[in-house]
């Protein structure tokens, strides 16, 4: 008998239903069948009721946005290839030309670059407004105004802002304010109920997150995502991310998926050691200030305090330090280069630590008051021994004597 190349697509076996394992199911597709026709003109993807196409969700997909609502207290998630395309997804979806947005001083970069680059091309205003000053982001709230974008901490100098200000600032105002969560993970604080108890729920209307970091926690899956509380507004998110054609690879939602079950306990682990090596830094001669919201002395400490109670696991594994100035940008290079345990490489929420410098000059218009003088380090605390990391950098810091 000669098997045919229909008698293997048409097959009629059918697994049986019912097979549990710890790791869901990971469904590939982009076309979607239908029992009928009408069932094809009548399904809607819109609400997660039914399937329709590959790019407007799976059971995969599916999963991990509900998953993702649980982390973060929300109630509807999208899926976008990056923690930028999270950004750029808000932005477009939500802001017309002749509005403004208004971003903190210290956001991450390419959030910047955004605003100055594509928005400004398509006659989107923009102002950046001082992340520890609530007053200054009062102030600059115009009529133009339609959305404003929170960061804590700021990515690189770490300043934790007043976040229940900022937040009822923007309420007040009548402006929907979107934050990026990547820091906090959902675990260091809860962006949708910012002050348990309150009488007049303090949350923030969007949060987004680069799944890049702790939720994947392996350092190899580009993924973001873009969660509200709001209906209407997760409406307007969503038909935007449709008409751009925003997807997400079946097997990295699987990777996300694999990682989540674990991502308290590494955030925690990363939170303990950096806390360790921060702290030790104090000590070294060669910092003229360490950056990190749970040190008494870092920009924002007790807003970090208020919001995050100070527990274990209540602060992400990055902190920066700042040279003293009579050391060059040359002698800081060459101590990153010196590491043996940190790569130098961009992100964070991976096993393996991190070094990069920063050049503060090039990313603020004027110095921070509350900043010192010298060039930045940030460092990404992976999983590796704490006692380890901080041999690494004693020996690399030898580079000064």
């Amino acid at each position: 008998m000669t098997v045919s190349s229909t008698d293997l697509i048409h097959h009629a076996y059918i697994p049986p239903a019912g097979f549990a394992a710890p790791q869901p199911g990971v469904f590939k597709a982009s076309t979607v069948f239908f029992p009928s026709v009408a069932a094809m003109r009548h399904f809607e993807w819109k609400d997660k009721s039914a399937y329709t196409y590959g790019l407007h969700g799976t059971p995969t997909t599916y999963m991990l946005e509900e998953r993702l609502c649980t982390l973060e207290g929300g109630k509807q998630c999208l899926l976008v290839p990056s923690g930028l395309a999270a950004i750029a997804t808000v932005s477009l979806a939500l802001l017309r030309s002749g509005d403004e947005v208004l971003i903190p001083d210290n956001v991450y970069g390419p959030n910047k670059a955004l605003a100055e680059g594509e928005l400004m091309h398509w006659g989107i205003g923009h102002q950046f407004y001082d992340p520890l000053n609530p007053q200054d982001l009062a102030s600059k709230i115009g009529p133009k105004t339609r959305l404003v974008w929170l960061e804590a901490a700021g990515s690189v100098t770490l300043e934790f802002p007043d976040l229940i200000e900022q937040v009822r600032i923007c309420k007040a105002a009548g402006v929907l304010c979107a934050l990026d969560n990547t820091w906090g993970a959902g675990l260091a604080f809860a962006p949708f109920d910012l002050e348990p108890g309150s009488e007049v729920p303090v949350a923030v209307d969007i949060s987004v997150h680069a799944l890049t970091k702790y939720p994947n926690g392996g350092g190899d899956v580009l993924m973001g995502s873009v969660i509200t509380t709001d209906e209407s507004l997760h409406m307007r998110l969503k038909l935007c991310h449709m008409r751009m054609g925003l997807g997400v690879a079946a097997n990295d939602v699987e990777a996300v998926l694999r990682g989540l079950p674990s991502l308290k306990l590494r955030y925690a682990a990363h939170d303990e050691a950096t806390r360790a090596l921060a702290r030790w830094c104090q000590t070294r001669p060669e910092f003229a200030q360490v950056l990190h919201p749970a040190l008494p002395n870092s920009p924002g400490h007790r807003h970090w305090q208020v919001l995050c109670h100070g527990e274990p696991g209540s602060a992400a594994g990055l902190f920066s330090v700042i040279f003293r100035p009579e050391f060059n940008q040359q002698q800081v290079d060459a101590f990153c280069d010196t590491l043996k345990l940190f790569e130098i490489g961009y992100s964070w929420g991976g096993p393996i630590s991190l070094v990069v410098p920063y050049d503060i000059a090039t990313m603020r218009p004027d110095w921070p008051a509350h900043l010192a003088r010298g060039t930045l380090v940030r460092f990404s605390i992976g999983l590796e021994a704490v006692e380890d990391l901080r041999a690494d950098l004693a020996a690399a810091l030898t580079v000064f004597a």
